[in-house]
């Protein structure tokens, strides 16, 4: 069977790729054969370009404030000071959000799912009795027995289809079966 994972882990990497890393597909060299999946929401600006985003923000803010204050407006500048603080707080918590990682490690014995990188597993199960539901949806579930829980909820709906796509092959490899 780790010769089955590993086949399926080769096949899988050059489609994940196309989707920017939202989808990370590595191998578990310390704990045996299997495979972990690494999802992280998609960001369109990187910490340099928030930064950035702040500064003209903040700026254009700042320089209307300067305007005001000159043209008779005493509390356009408070104003500013306040407005600039607000929307810090916001890009803050907008790329706060963005850190969220959901990591899908499957083994031969077990699949287990992370919320969060380091959090215990909020899903376990035999990968024999793991099903991949709600696809039609637009939703990915991993479904044993009574247990239930939504994967990769911020991807978008290319990246839930690779992802649904990934998992029935390693899940098919865990079994036994080939993809």
């Amino acid at each position: 069977m780790p010769h089955a994972l590993a086949q399926v882990y080769h096949r899988v990497i050059p489609a994940v790729r196309c989707v920017l890393f939202m989808i990370e597909v590595l191998p578990l060299m310390s704990e045996g054969a299997g495979t972990q999946l690494r999802l992280r929401p998609p960001r369109a600006l990187s910490a340099r370009q928030f930064k950035q985003l702040f500064v003209a923000l903040a700026g254009t803010m700042w320089l209307f404030a300067c305007v005001g204050w000159w043209t008779g407006n005493v509390f356009a500048p408070m104003f500013a000071l306040l407005h600039s603080g607000v929307v810090g707080l916001a890009l803050r918590q907008l790329w706060r959000s963005g850190e969220r990682e959901e990591a899908i490690r499957v083994k031969e014995a077990v699949v287990e799912v992370f919320p969060s990188g380091h959090a215990p597993p909020a899903f376990q199960a035999h990968p024999h009795w793991v099903r991949l539901c709600g696809e039609r949806e637009g939703r990915v579930l991993l479904v044993s027995s009574a247990k239930q829980i939504e994967i990769g909820s911020f991807l978008g709906p290319a990246e839930r289809v690779e992802l649904a796509t990934s998992l029935k092959r390693l899940l098919a490899a865990a079994n036994g079966r080939h993809p």
